[in-house]
């Protein structure tokens, strides 16, 4: 049901709203509308009517928000620009649709780019539009269509479908290790840790699968995305716990080791996710039906 006629004013007037919070000034706002100010002063005080709130401060000539006003444009921001995303994706829609996609940065790079020439062949009406976002979000409210997702399929309201699981190995600098010789587990706890945000609790469980079950300082540095937590290792700042596949080429160049035998499957997955209220869209379909034939079991990835 929509709201009634007074609670939705026009855009013209939310944006002249908006624009004087940020831009701190009507003839600024008047600038970036092409008005002239006292159309944008009608434009403000029309809003006023219309609500029968009062939004602006008037101090002579210098126009300011209300606090109450300041709350109001924090929310309506985010609608407006809902509505200029939602109006470009209409503009620059193909035929079959635009599938809006959330992607994790590294993840997309080198597991869904190099397999992404592929679906454009087979689907050239599809248009894809990716963004990249490192943790779960409201489909609701941020329009995505479907995202790439690590951890588990538990997301309120959606279905899901597995891509691939993660073989993490701990590596570091050759520099980093020097002389000393590490001979079990535990002797990495020596060296300075390098943690991921996005996987938290990623070297509690390596330990534990190691056998390492007591209290142990796992303290060291954060970093947001594996592209630097690679840097990070490669120039000797600590030990990453990092996924194989990202390291297989500075493992066979030696820029960097590994300090344990083998890869442990951690305790997450990648999962292609979409809300349950946009399963049948037709651009989703075919992009799920296409990655189902990239899922696991499959080739190794492409390097």
């Amino acid at each position: 049901m929509i709201a009634p006629r007074r609670f939705t004013p026009s855009i013209s007037a939310l944006r002249a709203l908006e624009a004087l919070d940020r831009l701190g000034s009507a003839s600024a706002v008047a600038e970036e509308m092409s008005l002239t100010q006292s159309a944008v002063s009608r434009q403000l005080q029309s809003l006023e009517e219309q609500l029968d709130t009062t939004l602006i401060q008037r101090d002579r000539k210098r126009l300011s928000l209300t606090p109450a006003a300041r709350d109001y444009v924090t929310e309506i921001r985010q609608a407006l620009n809902q509505i200029a995303q939602a109006s470009l994706r209409l503009q620059a829609a193909p035929l079959a649709g635009t599938l809006n996609l959330a992607i994790l940065p590294t993840f997309g790079m080198r597991w869904l780019m190099p397999r992404l020439p592929e679906f454009a062949r087979l689907h050239p009406d599809v248009t894809i539009n990716m963004t990249t976002r490192l943790v779960p979000f409201s489909f609701a409210s941020d329009g995505f269509d479907a995202a790439i997702h690590f951890g588990d399929a538990m997301w309120p309201g959606t279905q899901s479908m597995l891509l691939r699981n993660e073989q993490v190995i701990p590596v570091c600098a050759p520099g980093l290790l020097g002389e000393r010789r590490l001979t079990t587990p535990a002797d990495i706890l020596s060296l300075p840790l390098l943690h991921i945000q996005t996987r938290p609790h990623a070297w509690r469980d390596w330990f534990h699968k190691q056998g390492q079950t007591g209290d142990v300082d796992l303290s060291g540095t954060l970093y947001d995305q594996f592209a630097t937590i690679t840097q990070a290792a490669l120039h000797g700042l600590g030990v990453a716990l990092m996924p194989e596949y990202l390291v297989e080429q500075d493992l066979a160049t030696g820029r960097l080791i590994a300090l344990h035998s083998e890869a442990v499957e951690s305790e997450g997955a990648y999962f292609l996710v979409w809300p349950e209220n946009k399963a049948d869209g037709p651009a989703l379909v075919k992009f799920r039906d296409w990655m189902s034939t990239k899922a696991q079991p499959e080739d190794p990835l492409p390097r």
